[in-house]
């Protein structure tokens, strides 16, 4: 079963995470009408944030509610799961760290805040609860900003089609392909022509050649063309029979104690300070660039407490209990997770029949929140469809905007962004600034374009044949392979992590990683581990097949372009984006109450009652916002070839 706790009022103009922490009197009395419930967020600093604000709405439910994220401590984690499975505990706030594992009887039913993202999170999450014979699965969607109200009528619908995402499987990860070779060396030996047959029977490996495998038994035999004179790297080597084993003791033992191949980003242990200065109890891990912008005396909320920064040393950062102090809190980058296709789809579909009069109101309880918001989109500008491409255009103070609706989830929009950027910047002198969410992106422009004649173009059939270069060329796609390659680096066995009790540090890891890359791109071009963080980059970073395929289901579509007076329902959002990284929250939360308040006057009440949101709330909202969203928003700029001086802006509003 899938519904959706419906907020007491929406405005027809919404932002990520507008609704918020509002939302909060609904989920408290949902709680306290169901035994066990699982509360899902979609980043870890959500669920931060909402843990807290249950503790602080009902302060008698301490131990009887927890938390539980990735990167809490294992101890804390494992007594959550045990609590739970006991029926002790009356809900849990959760990210995707309880998605997938042990079945837990006393769950009843699953509440998901924000969008899932995709149908089969959805229904993955929806499969926590009702672990009984009889017993239904039930998921309700707590929405955070008006869309999500869409997104949540769409879900459902694509669950009743059956419209689920498929799961890709990686393309020949060389990484894990070189892991293998030593482990199964390790484990007896192996003879190549055996092994070879076996690891093309996976479908990752359907497509290994031969000259790839045969660089990879070079590789483990002597680390290939660059690290042939390093002992370190001569794992396995064929012996007198032809069976290829490890040769040495030592180089086994580091092996067993480097399988795996989950890599994280780098992270720093979180410690209780003791009053004898040494480190206390451990209290979970936390990303090391996060730590990094503190200075000692900073707070921040992590397990649900507010603990102060007291000093960092040798990748631990050492905190108290603090209190009364405004906290910020940590970001995870595993917390970005993009719009599906198929859900994107579907949204497509639900705003289309809303717009036609097509959905039933008695199976659509959101109907009535949703159909203002559609009604304003249609009539100041359009709504997308699987025909057109919408797109909007608005001169404002800051200067030329064009909004592009492709719903292909935020990835996609910021390599496109940046695509379309950087392809325009070659053929109008104007900077360009980027700003994505999963709707949609919008192009800032320093000086006047003409969208109707560019945009085409750009997006134009024979330039797709470029899409990598262009794509490489329009980010900084040296660093991001950098990055890559260090996860890439650790699985296939270049960096040693350390002996049990004496770690090498991030930064020695890293610094190993960078100084690989660097020989190998001098002195080892040809290298293949180079080639997989650059197509890593392509896949996963950028999703580039998404990405091709989206180009070129724009280049089919007709342009609906639309000259705005203000800003629509669906490219407010993107404005809201923009402004993020200009203001500061409070005057984040300011700009925006007036921007609501001008466009609500001029979109006029709602039938039957007055539209908006008070400025006290829109103030908190704003503020919970910019923690509620699920990453900093992505924008770019693009350097002019030669500045014009702009005409005389209008106002935004």
């Amino acid at each position: 079963m899938i519904d959706t706790l419906l907020p007491d009022n929406v405005s027809r103009f919404p932002f990520a995470g507008h609704l918020g922490l509002s939302m909060l009197p609904h989920v408290v009395e949902e709680l306290a009408h169901s035994s066990t419930t699982l509360v899902f967020l979609n980043t870890r600093s959500q669920a931060e944030l909402w843990y807290q604000a249950l503790l602080d709405a009902r302060p008698e439910w301490a131990g009887e509610i927890a938390l539980h994220h990735g990167s809490l401590d294992r101890a804390v984690r494992e007594w959550v799961e045990l609590n739970l499975k006991n029926g002790a505990l009356r809900a849990v706030v959760c990210t995707s760290s309880l998605d997938l594992g042990v079945d837990f009887l006393p769950v009843e039913r699953v509440l998901q805040v924000g969008s899932p993202k995709g149908v089969a999170r959805l229904l993955q999450r929806a499969g926590r609860s009702g672990h009984a014979p009889g017993r239904a699965s039930r998921v309700t969607v707590v929405p955070t900003h008006s869309l999500e109200l869409v997104e949540a009528v769409a879900a459902r619908h694509a669950v009743r089609a059956g419209r689920i995402e498929a799961r890709e499987s990686p393309d020949k990860p060389l990484d894990v392909l070189v892991q293998h070779l030593v482990t199964v060396a390790l484990g007896g030996g192996f003879r190549p022509e055996a092994l070879l047959a076996e690891v093309r029977s996976a479908w990752a490996y359907r497509g290994l050649t031969d000259e790839e495998w045969q660089w990879c038994l070079d590789f483990v035999r002597q680390g290939g063309a660059t690290l042939s004179a390093y002992p370190d790297f001569r794992r396995a080597v064929p012996d007198d029979e032809g069976v290829w084993r490890v040769p040495d003791a030592g180089l086994a033992r580091r092996h067993r104690m480097s399988v795996g191949t989950i890599v994280s980003d780098a992270t720093m242990q979180v410690r209780y300070w003791s009053r004898a200065g040494t480190g206390g109890a451990s209290l979970g891990t936390v990303e090391e660039g996060f730590i990094a912008r503190l200075a000692p005396g900073d707070c921040f909320l992590f397990g649900g407490r507010l603990l102060e920064l007291v000093r960092v040393q040798e990748m631990t950062a050492y905190v108290r209990r603090a209190t009364g102090r405004r906290p910020v809190v940590p970001r995870w980058n595993g917390g970005k997770m993009p719009m599906s296709t198929e859900l994107a789809e579907a949204v497509i579909d639900t705003l289309a029949a809303a717009a036609a009069g097509q959905l039933d109101p008695r199976s659509t309880p959101e109907l009535p929140l949703i159909q203002p918001l559609v009604d304003l989109q249609a009539s100041w500008s359009a709504l997308p469809t699987r025909s057109t491409l919408l797109a909007e255009s608005l001169h404002s103070r800051e200067g030329w905007h064009l909004f592009l609706y492709p719903f292909a989830g935020r990835s996609v929009h910021l390599g496109l962004g940046s695509l379309l950027a950087w392809r325009l910047g070659q053929q109008v002198p104007a900077t360009f600034s980027v700003a994505v969410n999963d709707y949609g992106l919008e192009l800032l422009a320093s000086a006047p374009v003409d969208w109707a004649r560019w945009l085409p173009q750009v997006l134009a059939d024979e330039r797709r044949r470029d899409l990598a270069a262009d794509v490489l060329g329009s980010l900084n796609a040296g660093e991001l392979s950098l990055r890559r390659f260090r996860e890439i680096a650790r699985v296939a066995g270049l960096i040693f992590q350390g002996y049990p009790g004496a770690p090498k540090s991030a930064r020695q890891l890293q610094a190993s990683s960078s100084l690989f890359y660097e020989v190998f791109r001098k002195h080892d071009p040809g290298n293949l581990l180079l080639g997989q963080a650059e197509r890593e980059v392509l896949m996963q970073e950028l999703d580039a097949h998404r990405l091709a395929a989206t180009l070129e289901r724009l280049a089919a579509l007709k342009l609906d372009l639309h000259a705005l007076k203000r800003p629509t329902p669906l490219s407010f959002p993107l404005v809201v984006e923009f402004l993020r990284e200009k203001l500061s929250t409070e005057k984040l939360a300011d700009r925006i109450a007036r921007m609501l308040a001008d466009l609500e006057l001029a979109a006029g009440p709602e039938p039957g009652e007055a539209a908006g949101m008070p400025a006290e709330a829109v103030a908190e909202a704003a503020r919970f916002g910019m923690a509620d969203h699920a990453g900093p928003s992505a924008r770019t700029a693009r350097r002019p070839r030669r500045q014009r001086k702009p005409s005389r802006p209008l106002p935004l509003l």
